[in-house]
């Protein structure tokens, strides 16, 4: 299992979860205020987990199983539908979100179930998280037959409970959940963050295209462009295969990998999402200075971004990583100093952060090299 890669129809199923990401960005987009923020993180956080919860099931199969196809290509129909649904998630199609979301998890339980009668997993694990799955699977379907705000409620308390679960569980019978194959793991993640990074690409053409181009515009999609870089070579350039050795030897490789990555690589794809939002809103505003919301979802995404690295870095190779603390302060003084700056140089100035912050860590990459 140790060398185990994707698998084609895990490609497929990751891409059906972008364009179920690519929804919430549009649910954020449409309502670019703290309730529409919240709404879209809740609705990123279920999916996040649903899609996390698939990696860990897949990696306990066996990758030639029949029952893995079959199962992913059944809950890749659902999460379709759900994505559908998402933009009107907390309106008209609550129920249809909910139940085909709901269907995603309790098939994860039915893979697992297999993986442990295979002898892949252990039972007295998945069956301790199981129940936390089921209840907040209730409260969810439950929620959407309710009104908006209890539904908002209901849905909050079923992901804090669905997130619980493997925490709740003794260290113990976590680190006996499984068996790790970190090679499949670890690329399993990194796919997912670049596939993210991918669609905010996607977002910044597809809003650019909706408008006159002109020379201010052409700035400041190559601007965000820049930004897409860097944020994709923060993740990349050495640390993604550093962190893939210290999940190899570490000593507990299962609590290491839930919470560097399923627990949180949330922060770093809610940080990717975000920042689309905010270019796809600066797009909008080219020519005129940017408004509270485009500047804090631009601004913002980028530092939730570092700020998910560098936890992402302690968690596995006890390293706070200061220049990216710091990268992040500077993006938010950023927002906080520029009012009055249109687009381009917003973007510009969080482009240059980056970029300082690529060519600090990439000396200190070399220094660690040459020690």
């Amino acid at each position: 299992m140790e060398d185990r890669r994707t698998g084609p129809v895990e490609l497929l199923w990751d891409l059906v979860f972008v364009f179920a990401i690519t929804q919430v960005t549009t649910l954020l987009a449409n309502k670019p205020s703290w309730p529409g923020f919240a709404r879209a993180m809740l609705v990123l956080a279920l999916i996040w987990w649903a899609w996390s919860a698939f990696v860990w099931a897949a990696n306990a199969q066996d990758p030639g199983s029949g029952v893995l196809r079959a199962t992913l290509l059944l809950a890749s129909l659902l999460i379709f539908v759900s994505g559908l649904a998402i933009p009107h998630a907390f309106g008209a199609k609550a129920a249809l979100f909910a139940t085909t979301y709901a269907g995603v998890r309790l098939l994860h339980l039915a893979l697992y179930a297999d993986a442990s009668r295979r002898g892949n997993a252990d039972w007295s694990a998945i069956a301790g998280f199981a129940v936390t799955v089921v209840l907040g699977m209730v409260l969810l379907v439950l929620g959407s037959l309710l009104s908006e705000s209890a539904r908002v409620i209901l849905w909050a308390i079923a992901a804090v409970i669905d997130y619980a679960g493997p925490a709740g569980l003794t260290r113990r019978r976590l680190r006996g959940l499984q068996r790790v194959a970190v090679a499949h793991f670890a690329e399993r993640y990194s796919l997912f963050v670049i596939i993210c990074l991918g669609e905010s690409i996607a977002a910044i053409g597809l809003a650019a295209n909706r408008q006159a181009l002109d020379g201010e515009l052409v700035a400041v999609v190559v601007l965000g462009l820049a930004i897409t870089v860097g944020l994709w070579w923060i993740y990349f350039d050495r640390f993604a295969a550093r962190a893939e050795q210290r999940l190899r030897t570490h000593e507990d490789p299962v609590l290491a990998a839930s919470d560097a990555y399923s627990y949180l690589h949330l922060v770093l794809v809610a940080g990717i999402i975000v920042f689309a939002v905010g270019m796809r809103l600066a797009i909008r505003g080219t020519g005129h200075p940017l408004g509270e919301p485009a500047r804090l979802a631009l601004c913002g995404g980028v530092a939730l971004y570092l700020v998910g690295h560098a936890a992402f870095r302690l968690r596995l190779v006890r390293e706070l990583g200061w220049p990216k603390v710091l990268a992040a302060a500077a993006a938010m003084s950023v927002f906080a100093l520029g009012a009055s700056l249109r687009a381009w140089a917003l973007a510009a100035l969080i482009a240059g952060d980056l970029g300082v912050l690529c060519v600090v860590e990439g000396r200190g990459a070399e220094r660690r090299i040459d020690a």
